[in-house]
């Protein structure tokens, strides 16, 4: 049986991506995650380029900080003041393998594509977490597997017979 090919962040990305902008309110960032069920966005400037990521994780931050100075913050905090800018990102030409090894060693949820300076799109743990699971379908096939016997064993054809 032929190996199948390792998968590529271009083949597993999500391609319509929920961008944010930097002047937004940190409320209205907030509604826009939870609207689309998303734990996070890229925040892109008016020419499309990347300038950070805002996650669930950053709002909660500021609504933490914000709790000492109930008077001092209000929903006027903007998606500048609360993103990360320095974020990490993949090429769309890494495999599977590389994907994850940067999800364990970064320690991130979710990657922004890029070729160049241009946002193709998004990649998450649960997209690279899904082709695994999908190549390991493909790998092991239709075949039966007996994790006790030698590869290509069967054990119910193979039994001995004690006559």
């Amino acid at each position: 049986m032929d190996r199948p090919s390792i998968p590529t962040v271009r083949e597993i990305m999500t391609r319509s991506v929920i961008t944010l902008r930097p002047e937004m309110t940190a409320l209205d960032a907030a509604g826009i995650l939870l609207q689309h069920a998303i734990s996070g966005a890229p925040v892109l400037d008016p020419e499309g380029r990347l300038l950070g990521l805002l996650s669930e994780f950053d709002c909660l931050r500021a609504v933490a900080s914000a709790g000492y100075e109930m008077d001092a913050h209000d929903a006027g905090e903007t998606v500048a003041e609360l993103m990360t800018c320095e974020c990490h990102s993949v090429s769309p030409d890494l495999d599977l393998f590389g994907l994850a090894h940067e999800f364990v060693r970064l320690r991130v949820r979710r990657f922004p594509v890029l070729e160049g300076d241009r946002l193709l799109g998004l990649v998450s743990r649960r997209d690279a977490l899904r082709a695994v699971v999908e190549l390991r379908r493909r790998m092991t096939g239709s075949r039966r597997h007996y994790p006790d016997y030698p590869e290509g064993r069967d054990p119910i054809r193979n039994y001995p017979r004690g006559e």
